[in-house]
C-alpha cells in the first residue's frame, strides 16, 4: 500500500487518540481481508478500550468522530466506518489514490530520489581484478552490482566514489610475466611449448600479448600513458609493464561493454612505493598484537581484544621468504581509505573472500591503536556475492577459447547484450547462487524480464504516438500533472497509481540493505500492473477528460519505468 498514505493516516489517528484523551499508541494499519471493507483497517480501538474505560465499539465511534472533525480528513479519506467488535475501516479519497500520479509527473527524473544522506560520502570498491587475464563471470557480477548500487546510493543523496583496486604486485603478476615471456620465446624460436612454466597462464590472450610485444607494438593506456616494448624476450621488467598495461586496457574495454566505469583506480604497488604497507606493519607490531614464530611474523587475531571478530586462528603477516601475505596490503589500503575521509566504505567481493573480512578488520583495529585513530569495527562494510552458472541450449558453459579455462565477461555481453547482462546479474540477492540462462536472456517473450520491462515502456511510447496520429494533443508531464484524474476509478488504474508511490521506498530500502535486486523486483511488478491496466481499459477514448486522465497515468508509468531502468543502467527503448 502507499506508504505516504499510511503515514498520513497514522498521524490522523494519533491526533484522534489525543482528542479522546489517550496517549499515542503504536498503530497497525493492514489491508482488510475483503476488498469491500475498504483500503486499510486498524484494531486501535480494541487495543485501547480498556485504558479508555470504554467498550471497543464505543471508543471506535469516538475516534471516528474525531477523525471526521480533523481538517485533514477530506484530503485523505472519503469514508471511515466501524465494523465488527470495533474494527475501523478506511477508504481513501479519489485524490489521495491518484496523488502519486501527480507527484511523478511533477518531479520527473527526480521522482523517488531522496536527500536523506546529503553531505555523506561512500566509497564503493568492486571488480578489483588482478590484471592477469580477461575478466570472468564473478567480475561481471561484481561490476553490475557495484555500478547499480553506486547509482542507488546516489539517489539517496550520497556523494559516491567508485574505485577499482588493481592488484599489480605479487606472485600472480610474476606468473603472468613469465607466461608472456615463454610465448614470446616460442614465437622467436628460442624455445618450444614444452618449456612453458608450470604455473603459467594459458589461453589465447597470452599469445596475443606476446605477439604484440615481439612486434614492438606500443600500448596506449586509457589514462593516456604509452608503454613501449623493447621486443627483448629477456627483458622481464619490460614484459611485466607491457603485459599489465595490455590487460588493464582489455579489462577497461570489457567493463565499458557492460556499462561499468570508475572514478578512481588505486594501484596495489603504490602501497609499497608510498611506504603504506611498512607503516601498517609497524603500527600493528607497535600495538603489541604480533609475534615471531617458525620464521614468520604473525598477527594475533585470536587475542581477547578481538573476540568480537571470532577469527579461529592467528594469521601470518610475513612469510618465511620475506613476502607479505595478501591481507597485509589490504590493511594498508583500507587505512588509506579511512584516512581519505569517507563516511562509509563498501567492498563488493566474491563469497570466497569471506575469510578475509575478519582479518582485515582486526588488522585495522590493531594498527589504529598505535596510529591514534578510531576506526569503526564494521569498517569496511562487505557485500559478498555467490558465483553464477551459465547455461546455453540447456548445457552448462564452462570455458571460452580466449581465456582458456573460464567464461569471460565479454563472452556474456556478446551473447546477450549489455541490457540483459546487467539486469540478470543484479536480479537475484547477492548471496544467492543462480543460473544465467542465455536463451532466456535473448528471448523476446514475457518470460524474459528485461524484454517484459522494456516492452512496457515501448508500449506506452506507442500509445502516445497513436494519440498524436489521431490528432490528440500530447501534454508535457508538468501539464498532465494538473489534469482532472477523478475518472481513474477502475481497479487496474488505482492499483497502478498506488504502485508508483512504492518506488521511493524501494530505492531507500535497496540502499539501506545493499540490495539492488529489489529494484528489479519492483520494476517487474510495476510492468505487470501497467500491462494489466492496458488490457483492462482503452486509453484513447473519445471522452477528453477520461482520455487525458489515462494518458497522464500512462505517462507516469513511463516515467517511473524509465527512472528505474536508468538506475539499473538498462535502456528504455521507445520502439520494439
Amino acid at each position: 500500500m502507499i506508504e505516504d498514505q499510511k503515514q498520513a493516516l497514522t498521524e490522523l489517528l494519533t491526533r484522534a487518540l489525543s482528542a479522546c484523551g489517550l496517549s499515542p499508541e503504536p498503530i497497525r494499519l493492514e489491508r482488510p481481508k475483503q476488498a469491500g471493507h475498504g483500503d486499510l483497517a486498524t484494531t486501535i480501538a480494541l487495543q485501547c478500550a480498556k485504558k479508555a474505560g470504554k467498550n471497543p465499539r464505543e471508543l471506535a465511534a469516538a475516534l471516528v468522530e474525531a477523525i471526521k472533525q480533523d481538517a485533514a480528513f477530506s484530503d485523505i479519506l472519503s469514508d471511515v466506518e466501524i465494523a465488527g467488535p470495533g474494527f475501523i475501516n478506511f477508504r481513501f479519497s479519489q485524490e489521495a489514490k491518484v496523488r502519486a500520479v501527480r507527484d511523478v509527473l511533477r518531479q520527473g527524473s527526480a521522482y523517488g530520489t531522496s536527500k536523506a544522506f546529503e553531505g555523506k560520502s561512500v566509497l564503493l570498491e568492486y571488480v578489483s581484478a588482478n590484471p592477469t587475464g580477461p575478466l570472468h563471470l564473478g567480475h561481471a557480477r561484481q561490476g553490475a552490482l557495484g555500478d547499480v548500487l553506486s547509482r542507488i546510493m546516489a539517489t539517496q543523496g550520497y556523494r559516491v566514489m567508485r574505485e577499482f583496486y588493481y592488484n599489480d604486485a605479487g606472485v600472480q603478476i610474476h606468473n603472468l610475466t613469465i607466461s608472456v615471456q615463454a610465448r614470446a620465446k616460442e614465437l622467436a624460436g628460442e624455445q618450444t611449448a614444452e618449456d612453458f612454466p608450470e604455473n603459467g597462464y594459458h589461453g589465447d590472450y597470452i599469445v596475443d600479448i606476446a605477439r604484440d610485444y615481439c612486434a614492438k607494438k606500443p600500448v596506449v593506456t586509457t589514462t593516456g600513458e604509452t608503454i613501449e616494448s623493447t621486443g627483448d624476450t629477456a627483458d622481464l621488467e619490460c614484459i611485466r609493464r607491457y603485459s599489465v598495461a595490455y590487460l588493464r586496457n582489455e579489462q577497461d574495454s570489457d567493463l565499458k561493454q557492460l556499462g561499468v566505469a570508475f572514478d578512481n583506480f588505486y594501484l596495489e604497488s603504490s602501497l609499497y612505493t608510498d611506504g603504506r604497507v611498512q607503516k601498517a606493519v609497524d603500527a600493528m607490531v607497535q600495538a603489541g598484537f604480533t609475534y615471531e614464530a617458525d620464521g614468520a611474523l604473525w598477527l594475533r587475531t585470536t587475542d581477547e581484544a578481538f573476540k568480537d571478530f571470532k577469527d579461529d586462528k592467528d594469521r601470518v603477516m610475513r612469510k618465511k621468504d620475506g613476502y607479505y601475505t595478501y591481507f597485509v596490503p589490504d590493511v594498508a589500503y583500507h587505512l588509506a581509505k579511512f584516512e581519505r575521509g569517507f563516511d562509509r566504505a563498501i567492498n563488493i567481493q566474491g563469497s570466497d573472500h569471506h575469510g578475509t573480512v575478519a582479518r582485515v578488520r582486526i588488522g585495522l583495529q590493531a594498527a589504529s591503536k598505535t596510529l591514534g585513530i578510531s576506526i569503526p569495527k564494521t569498517f569496511p562494510e562487505y557485500l559478498l556475492h555467490k558465483m553464477l552458472l551459465v547455461v546455453k541450449d540447456g548445457q552448462e558453459v564452462k570455458m571460452s577459447k580466449r581465456a582458456g579455462t573460464y567464461v569471460t565477461l565479454r563472452d556474456l555481453v556478446d551473447w546477450v547484450g549489455r541490457d540483459a547482462a546487467r539486469f540478470f546479474l543484479v536480479s537475484r540477492k547477492s548471496d544467492a547462487e543462480f543460473v544465467f540462462d542465455i536463451n532466456l536472456a535473448c528471448s523476446k517473450s514475457d518470460e524474459n524480464p528485461v524484454y517484459y520491462l522494456q516492452y512496457a515502456h515501448a508500449r506506452i511510447c506507442s500509445v502516445l504516438r497513436q494519440a498524436q496520429e489521431k490528432g490528440f494533443a500530447i501534454p508535457a508531464e508538468a501539464e498532465a500533472a494538473e489534469f482532472d484524474l477523478s475518472s481513474l476509478t477502475g481497479t487496474a488504474a488505482t492499483a497502478l497509481a498506488a504502485k508508483f508511490a512504492g518506488y521511493g521506498e524501494t530505492l531507500a530500502v535497496a540502499a539501506r540493505d545493499l540490495a539492488p535486486h529489489l529494484i528489479c523486483v519492483y520494476l517487474k511488478e510495476l510492468a505487470a500492473d501497467f500491462h494489466t491496466f492496458y488490457n483492462a481499459e482503452r486509453v484513447l477514448v473519445d471522452n477528453e477528460a477520461e482520455r487525458n486522465a489515462r494518458l497522464a497515468l500512462c505517462m507516469a508509468a513511463r516515467r517511473v519505468l524509465a527512472n528505474g531502468l536508468e538506475v539499473l543502467g538498462v535502456s528504455a527503448p521507445e520502439r520494439m
